[in-house]
């Protein structure tokens, strides 16, 4: 078993300022979790939503299983994220506010072999922030560059 398995959504951290961040449990499917662990999964698209009073990620991408039968997966279907009560309330309401968003920032494998979902309370960045990540980037790679000399 992949005990290494870390899938992280670069494109939210260059997007978002993340403010406050979740571990969330996901409910799958046996095809689904088996296709995770063989590290077929993508969330560069992925977003969550509430429907109700239960917090749902779409758009996450598992491929299907390529062992499985007829019992197989869709790919792309609404999965529960399962979360304390609490947490779900604290959601709900920053949420709603204006220019706030969450967004799943890592899939990975707990140690007891649970899937699991990195989730951020974000703001959208302004395109002048983006170009100022993309400068601090590029100076950082300068300065590992100058000190490997």
């Amino acid at each position: 078993m992949e005990q290494n398995l870390y899938i992280k959504n670069k494109k939210a951290y260059f997007e978002y300022h993340i403010l406050d961040k979740y571990t969330a449990g996901i409910q799958l499917l046996g095809t689904e979790i088996k296709s995770i662990r063989e590290g077929k999964a993508n969330i560069n698209d992925a977003f969550c939503t509430f429907i109700g009073n239960q917090l749902y990620v779409r758009n996450l991408h598992i491929s299907e299983y390529s062992m499985g039968s007829f019992y197989n997966h869709e790919a792309k279907r609404d999965r529960i994220l399962l979360l304390n009560k609490k947490e779900l309330k604290k959601l709900l309401t920053r949420g709603e506010e204006k220019g706030l968003t969450i967004v799943p920032l890592a899939l990975f494998i707990s140690d007891r072999g649970f899937a699991k979902l990195e989730i951020g309370l974000a703001q959208g960045k302004k395109t002048f922030d983006k170009r100022e990540t993309l400068k601090e980037r590029d100076t950082k790679v300068e300065m590992d560059r100058a000190m490997k000399r």
